[in-house]
């Protein structure tokens, strides 16, 4: 899905929620400042009991501030949060990133992948919700929401995301854009040949793709078995999931 789409919808649903609310005060607050963010983040990682996220791209954190967020998300997990975090598939290419994923997935954080664009969101309880003021990653501030109907329309966006997603697990999401690409073509019965005019690269590109599907999904050269059909199989499992 277009992301000027996926926008134009929320947009849509946040102004019908607005209409609905003519005369009655909108918490909504803007914090330009990251690092007030960061302290309010903080805080309702510390006090809320379920979380809702929506991450374009991987965390831009290193070294030490990586690990205290990590052990931030950990804590709170202990502690009996509930979390729910859809990542976009591309931040499955960075191994860094997506090692971090697996662990935080593996101790309770459920994560799941989606190719289409989404923004960045966090939402803890029905309480206090998070969006980028623009939607570009990385960009500076946040929009911090607590009124409850604006509240609703966001958690409404996530659910309807999370049934659209997949399984982290699925070792699909191992591959990168172009690899998933030329896997989709193979499924549709397409030669290399084929799925090289289909993307305008040469066929030995197509080759090496190919050669990376199937490391990736750890299928060896055998005589016994077809690792183009085993590919195109896991896929199908993971587009399934």
């Amino acid at each position: 899905m277009d992301e000027s789409v996926t926008l134009t919808r929320l947009a849509h649903q946040l102004e019908e929620v607005v209409g609905e609310l003519r005369g009655i005060p909108v918490d909504v607050e803007r914090v330009e400042d990251n690092e007030l963010v960061r302290e309010q983040i903080t805080h309702a990682v510390r006090t809320a009991g379920e979380l809702r996220a929506m991450h374009p791209v991987g965390s831009t954190e290193r070294g030490r501030e990586e690990q205290k967020s990590r052990l931030r998300v950990l804590d709170a997990l202990r502690r009996g949060m509930t979390m729910r975090t859809i990542v976009h598939a591309s931040v499955l290419d960075d191994p860094r990133k997506a090692a971090r994923i697996r662990e935080l997935h593996a101790a309770g954080d459920l994560h799941r992948v989606i190719d289409e664009p989404i923004q960045q969101l966090l939402v803890f309880d029905r309480t206090v919700a998070f969006i980028r003021i623009t939607p570009v990653p990385n960009a500076p501030g946040a929009l911090v929401i607590r009124q409850q109907s604006l509240i609703s329309t966001l958690i409404d966006l996530f659910e309807r995301t999370w049934v659209r997603t997949r399984e982290i697990t699925e070792p699909a999401h191992r591959l990168t854009q172009r690899e998933r690409e030329v896997l989709a073509l193979i499924a549709e019965g397409r030669s290399n040949s084929a799925v090289a005019r289909t993307l305008s690269i040469t066929e030995a590109a197509v080759g090496k793709h190919v050669a990376g599907v199937f490391a990736k999904l750890e299928l060896p050269a055998t005589a016994d078995d077809n690792r183009r059909v085993l590919a195109v199989l896991a896929y199908l499992r993971g587009a399934a999931g």
